[in-house]
């Protein structure tokens, strides 16, 4: 009964304050001021309204919002997570592998044989060295 007498007071006033809008040859805006103001009253006769009071005191319903947002929580985590391991799996080379070590070392030229010089790692900076002398870098 009183949320009905409330919402009721809130929409007279909302159309009290379309119609002086209205006054003012403002028709569009009043029409929408009209239109919110209608809200709490038709709120109220379909229930909506009694239904949040309702819930907002209901400690069960304060409760059943607390696991939501624990699961919801629990999910962003579970993603964070995940997405640092797959960072790691990149860093580390992918499938087990220990390192650059584990590779053998590859010309840069895409041949897939082994790079001359065995172990120089010489050779390959010249190459990028080169490569950057060229771009002026």
């Amino acid at each position: 009964m009183l949320i009905g007498t409330v919402c009721t007071l809130i929409s007279a006033a909302g159309i009290g304050l379309a119609l002086l809008v209205a006054r003012r040859r403002r028709y569009a805006t009043a029409l929408r001021v009209a239109a919110v103001a209608l809200l709490p009253v038709g709120l109220a006769m379909t229930g909506v309204v009694r239904f949040v009071v309702n819930m907002t005191v209901n400690p069960v319903a304060w409760a059943g919002f607390g696991v939501l947002t624990f699961a919801v929580l629990l999910l962003l985590v579970a993603r964070l997570v995940e997405g640092r391991g797959r960072g790691r799996q990149a860093a580390a080379g992918g499938e087990g592998a220990s390192g650059p070590a584990a590779l053998p070392r590859t010309s840069s030229r895409g041949s897939g044989k082994p790079a001359a010089g065995g172990g120089d790692d010489l050779s390959d900076f010249s190459e990028i060295e080169a490569i950057l002398k060229k771009h002026g870098i």
